[in-house]
């Protein structure tokens, strides 16, 4: 496993959330982020049908493009009754032509279940996976889940994409509902990001 010591690293990322997001878990490392919006990087196109791979394309493309490390992050929702979907289309599923429609997005979930006759509990999962790459080719790859199961009606404000319709396993409160700092400490995300620093930063 190869060890990141350079002092900059590329966020393979147009969304200023998740770079704020990242760049606090870095912290600690004295690792200096920017993003590839910020460095005015194109967005490639992601034409794989898993995490894994999409999540590669983004992170070999912004560390080419920059001379410099990028980190990428592709993650999404499985629906075990809806065969693994939306999954990497997670984003597409709330695609409007005015933009990211998420609790429309949530309702066509919710509708395909119930048109399916999918039994309870309606399990799903968060998935992320990370990618390390550096401008020689070189990637390291890390993956987080967190397991849980679909509510309906959707229940809370807080969090973002399909949030509020996620119950994790053993929580009394959907993603939607929790306080942001609980469920930094149990998402996806943080999983990854464990193995991540384990793998390369520690």
């Amino acid at each position: 496993m190869r060890r990141f010591t350079e002092e900059k690293l590329v966020i393979a990322t147009h969304n200023a959330g998740k770079l704020v997001e990242i760049a606090e878990l870095l912290k600690p490392f004295g690792t200096t982020v920017t993003s590839a919006g910020e460095l005015g990087l194109q967005e490639p196109v992601e034409d794989q049908d898993t995490f894994i791979a999409n999540a590669r394309i983004k992170a070999h493309f912004a560390a080419k493009a920059s001379g410099m490390p990028a980190l990428s992050d592709d993650s999404g929702i499985t629906v075990d009754g809806l065969n693994g979907a939306p999954g990497v289309y997670t984003a597409d599923w709330a695609e409007t032509p005015t933009g990211r429609d998420f609790p429309m997005a949530m309702t066509k979930v919710w509708t395909l279940l119930e048109e399916k006759q999918s039994p309870e509990p309606r399990t799903a999962a968060f998935n992320c996976t990370l990618c390390l790459a550096w401008p020689d080719g070189h990637d390291e790859v890390f993956e987080g889940r967190v397991d849980g199961r679909l509510v309906w009606p959707m229940r809370g404000e807080n969090g973002f994409g399909f949030d509020p319709m996620f119950l994790p396993n053993g929580e009394a409160l959907t993603f939607g509902e929790m306080d942001p700092a609980r469920k930094k400490d149990i998402s996806h995300r943080a999983d990854a990001f464990v193995k991540l620093v384990a793998g390369c930063f520690a």
